[in-house]
């Protein structure tokens, strides 16, 4: 039985694997040189592709993909004819082909010379330290393959089933367990603009916590506030106050707030007007208000969702600063994202097999109880797991209980 690890020491801490001797190969009127040894556990992307639109390149001019990313994960280093030193070769001469099986195919920088030689792929950095640690998590394609393997076929509980509905529910147990289970924490760090306003991140389903950093990199919580709000509606009005509606039998809409405008021109100094809400209501009361809310009672800004929008807003005397937005995602955004840590692996697999059993006809009760109590033990040893609790690092915090003070 083959191990689990497949990349080498070489390709895992440094990013790099030599491709070997590649030649060229002519492919109708151009020339070109196929690369497929990549073995990377991280997948193959280009920054080029082929044109939409095929056009002859006429002989010795240069040939070129053409741009359809922002950046690629990879770059090729190519020692012609095999001697020499190795060189970087032109990322926009390079595209890949399949992105399942990790194909390459190189452009040689003239259409009328033909090259060959050694080359090797070197990771870039963001894509090595995008690799570290990934032994600890499993991908769905592996889950879903594993359960039909253990769980599936004749003898077994479940006799048959369809793949789809097993991709099915394991996407679904991904995003069940990203909400309070798994670490699913996404930061973006940005800077406030003077709009007050950054759009809520792309893959986001529920915040955990927003801050600003200070000048030492130390983090400050800013608090959600309920003093002000966002209106999701902004009809006009007549002078009797009925909503004016256009052709189209539709409300008109306000293109601003007004109670967002407000809010963007408080002041955030200490001279208070006598109608902000920060200032006593009347000056023998000074030092004596009744119900101060903690949260309200801080120097550190506030924020809120605008759902009209889709967006974050900010209190004006945070703009400029450079802030740090938590949330939560469901694990499903993107490819890469589809995974899971191996320590949530049984879990996933008794709650595919509980969501299986469940939604099927004359299924015995008894054993849908019984899977969902599998499923709910496999979950809580997993919860225990992954809050990473430490018996040295508990012990290290009580011995400060055991502190002598002395008067």
């Amino acid at each position: 039985m083959a191990g689990l690890i497949n990349e080498t020491n070489a390709q895992y801490y440094a990013g790099q694997q030599p491709a070997g001797f590649l030649a060229a190969s002519t492919q109708g009127d151009n020339v070109y040189i196929e690369g497929g040894v990549w073995s990377f556990d991280t997948k193959a992307k280009s920054a080029y592709s082929l044109p939409l639109i095929p056009q002859l390149v006429p002989s010795g001019t240069a040939n070129i993909f053409t741009q359809t990313d922002s950046v690629s994960n990879f770059e090729l280093y190519y020692q012609q004819g095999g001697i020499g030193t190795y060189v970087l070769y032109p990322e926009e001469l390079i595209r890949v082909t399949n992105e399942f099986t990790n194909e390459i195919e190189i452009m040689p920088k003239n259409s009328s010379v033909t090259i060959e030689g050694n080359f090797y792929i070197q990771l870039k950095s963001f894509a090595i330290s995008n690799n570290y640690g990934g032994y600890s998590y499993i991908t769905i394609k592996d889950i879903v393959n594993n359960f039909l393997v253990g769980y599936v076929g004749e003898g077994k509980l479940i006799s048959k089933v369809k793949k789809q509905d097993v991709v099915f529910h394991a996407k679904r147990g991904l995003q069940e367990f990203s909400y309070d289970t798994l670490k699913s924490i996404n930061q973006q760090e940005l800077t406030v603009p003077p709009s007050l306003s950054l759009p809520i991140p792309q893959d986001y389903v529920n915040y955990v916590k927003c801050s600003w950093v200070d000048d030492v990199g130390a983090k400050h919580i800013i608090y959600p506030t309920a003093i002000t709000s966002n209106p999701t509606d902004l009809p006009l009005q007549d002078a009797d106050g009925i909503p004016v509606q256009d052709v189209f039998s539709n409300n008109q809409q306000s293109p601003n707030s007004i109670t967002e405008d407000r809010w963007a021109s408080i002041n955030s100094t200490n001279n208070l007007s006598s109608s902000d809400f920060r200032q006593t209501r009347g000056g023998q009361l000074f030092g004596r208000k009744y119900g101060l809310e903690p949260s309200e009672a801080q120097i550190n800004g506030w924020w809120t969702i605008n759902e009209r929008l889709g967006k974050f807003s900010f209190s004006s005397d945070l703009v400029g600063k450079l802030i740090i937005i938590e949330y939560i995602s469901d694990g499903l955004a993107y490819g890469e994202d589809m995974k899971i840590p191996k320590m949530a692996e049984q879990a996933m697999y008794m709650h595919i097999a509980h969501a299986i059993l469940s939604t099927r006809a004359n299924i015995p009760e008894y054993l849908v109880s019984r899977y969902k109590k599998e499923r709910s033990v496999a979950l809580r040893n997993t919860k225990i797991r992954l809050s990473n609790i430490k018996i040295e690092e508990i012990s290290r915090v009580f011995r400060n209980k055991s502190k002598w003070i002395k008067s």
